[in-house]
């Protein structure tokens, strides 16, 4: 027995200097008798409950960090203990931020999470609270109200006078872009008296823009005014982006002075914006205002400002301007971007001089400028355009060999361009290779293939194709259906082309002109006139203007059926809405009177639109000439 003994001396000696669950030394040991140690195979007895856990204990275990302890007994904590916890350990931010891993939602409540947000921000680096309170934010487990009323009190029991804490909370809403509740938060830091910092009202202007929250923008940067948070040169940089996206470029103009006259120093950034807005407008000689004003006041043009002149000159076709500003561009020590160059390449391209197009092409490679996937697109876009496919591939080649991926463009310009040739086997090899590569095709890639299987006849596999579209979550558009509807009219399948009208309002498509008069002409060939003016109806009903092809749709039916009572009505009509008759409604007119042996009044018709200077074809004299039987003779007495 005398081991036994001395082993349960060692252990006992052990148990009563060791301190557990990181308690003061003596307060949970545990006493065990030498007989029951000696006596049972299980040497200790550990009790299974874990103790009450005080706020001082627990801020020891957190200073000490002992995370893994904490984790066990995060369920057994109460938000009292973490909120008195919490306050003893305000001069430790980092420690608050690692302890905020373990918080529970099952026992905290909004003083825990204000309390922590309140000493995190105290950090140097705003990243990790700013992670924190987007976590606290997107949990949506409080109110907006009661957050702000609980940082509110935060902010006061830790003696904070910094707006730290709301300015990180509106940046994580902003993040998260949620403007409405950021707005809502300026607000209610007004009221208190708070007044956010300008890098807040920034973050905020910002964001209003991106959404298209116009008139929240201008408010809130006359309430900055109100309040007299002073604003900065990014401040006024990003209202001068507003007004020009508004088109408002004469007040955007006009802020350059303003800014001047309060001391702030405009930038390049605010130069080049109203540049380009001059640009987007297709207003050259106001953009080169602006650039020579930028010189006279001594900011040099970036190539930013350099590309937004290049670009416009070159969509305006002013190519010799262009080139000589690249030149001044060059002088000036400044390399063009692949934008630049990718805006003269495309402009030439638009204008099937690809010859100079791959002069451009050269000139970049020479001057150390990557070409882009999409430079490549708009020269192989012009290839195709031109029928030069085998010189497409070429360049779809020399793009793999440049370590660049063809997108999903650059498939869908080789595919359009095989469909529009009717090389319907290339095009689906191509849709093929995308999915195989991970591409996915897009909307315009399926308008394309089925407007191929539409012209070909092919309308089985053109349906088939369209419900593997829909299965793949791919919105159609209005060109596609189009087509789909085009190619059942065209097969005499009327029943299924309106079935794709009804699908069309089913996805929320809306059809425009083309769809209405496809499906009226469909009808119209079938003699079924009646159909087609419910087609023409329900058209103008849903707000979609007829066009010329609307009439003369109409028209032809009417005359087709010989009720030219209506066909005339349908033309006086077409005139009143301000559309000259063409050749096609003359042609269906005469033709129908003729049938009708109404020929005098043909022979009417016909010299009206002689008269109005439309040049007679054959389908408008032989109808006319059929009855008289020498051509030479109506000529002569007639006109």
């Amino acid at each position: 027995m005398k081991p036994c003994k001395s082993f349960v001396l060692v252990i006992l000696k052990r148990l009563n200097s060791t301190t557990i669950f990181g308690t003061n030394q003596g307060q949970y040991t545990l006493h065990f008798s030498p007989l029951s140690i000696c006596q049972t195979k299980s040497l200790i007895t550990i009790p299974t409950h874990n103790p009450t856990v005080t706020p001082q204990s627990l801020q020891k275990s957190i200073s000490c960090s002992q995370w893994h302890f904490i984790e066990q007994i995060s369920d057994t904590l109460t938000p009292t203990t973490i909120s008195t916890a919490l306050y003893n350990l305000r001069a430790s931010p980092s420690l608050v931020l690692q302890f905020t891993q373990y918080l529970n939602p099952n026992n905290t409540d909004i003083e825990c999470y204000c309390l922590s947000i309140a000493i995190i921000c105290q950090l140097p680096s705003p990243k990790s609270s700013l992670q924190f309170i987007k976590s606290v934010i997107t949990s949506r487990r409080f109110s907006y109200n009661d957050v702000f009323n609980g940082l509110v009190t935060a902010r006061e029991q830790l003696g904070i006078s910094s707006t730290i804490v709301f300015d990180l909370w509106i940046k994580g809403l902003c993040e998260l872009k949620r403007a409405e509740e950021a707005f809502k938060y300026f607000y209610l830091m007004k009221h208190k008296g708070f007044f956010p910092k300008i890098e807040t009202c920034n973050n905020m202007l910002t964001l209003f823009i991106r959404l298209n929250h116009t008139q929240t923008t201008w408010v809130l940067f006359a309430e900055m005014f109100k309040l007299k948070i002073n604003p900065t040169v990014h401040t006024y940089n990003i209202m001068v982006n507003l007004l020009c996206k508004e088109g408002k470029l004469k007040l955007a103009k006009d802020f350059i002075t303003t800014m001047e006259s309060l001391g702030l120093k405009p930038n390049v950034v605010t130069y080049n914006t109203i540049i380009n807005g001059y640009c987007i407008k297709n207003y050259l000689d106001g953009a080169r205002q602006i650039f020579n004003r930028m010189k006279a006041k001594g900011i040099q043009p970036d190539t930013y400002s350099y590309g937004s002149l290049i670009s416009c000159m070159c969509k305006d076709e002013r190519f010799n301007e262009a080139s000589e500003l690249l030149n001044k561009m060059e002088e000036s020590n400044l390399v063009p971007t692949a934008i630049t160059y990718n805006s003269i390449i495309d402009a030439y391209c638009n204008t099937e001089n690809l010859e100079m197009a791959f002069h451009y092409k050269d000139q970049m490679v020479k001057k150390g400028v990557q070409p882009s996937v999409s430079t490549y697109n708009s020269l192989i876009h012009a290839m195709m355009f031109e029928g030069k496919e085998s010189e497409a591939e070429d360049m779809m080649e020399e793009m793999r060999k440049e370590n660049l991926i063809p997108d999903a463009i650059t498939y869908n310009i080789l595919i359009n361009g095989y469909c529009r040739v009717s090389k319907s086997q290339q095009a689906f090899n191509l849709h093929d290779e995308m999915i195989t590569k991970g591409i996915n095709p897009t909307h315009v890639t399926y308008t394309s293939l089925i407007n191929v299987l539409s012209k070909r006849n092919k309308m089985t596999e053109a349906d088939n194709l369209f419900s593997k579209i829909l299965e793949r979550g791919v919105l159609p558009d209005v060109m596609m259906f189009n087509s789909l509807i085009d190619g059942h009219c065209a097969n005499k399948n009327m029943e299924r082309a309106v079935l794709y009208l009804e699908e069309m309002y089913r996805v929320k498509v809306c059809p425009d002109v083309v769809t209405y008069n496809t499906l009226m002409q469909g009808h119209c060939r079938e003699g079924r006139v009646e159909e087609a003016i419910r087609v023409f109806d329900e058209m103008k009903k849903r707000g979609i203007e007829a066009d010329f092809v609307s009439y003369n749709t109409l028209v032809s039916g009417y005359s087709r059926r010989g009720d030219m009572k209506e066909a005339l009505k349908v033309r006086d009509e077409m005139v009143i809405k301000g559309f000259s008759p063409t050749l096609l409604t003359y042609n269906a007119l005469i033709q129908g009177l003729c049938r009708n042996n109404e020929r005098d009044h043909a022979q009417e018709l016909l010299k009206e639109m002689i008269s109005k200077g439309i040049t007679p074809d054959d389908s408008t004299f032989f109808p006319v000439i059929e009855g008289i039987g020498n051509v030479d003779k109506f000529m002569g007495n007639n006109l």
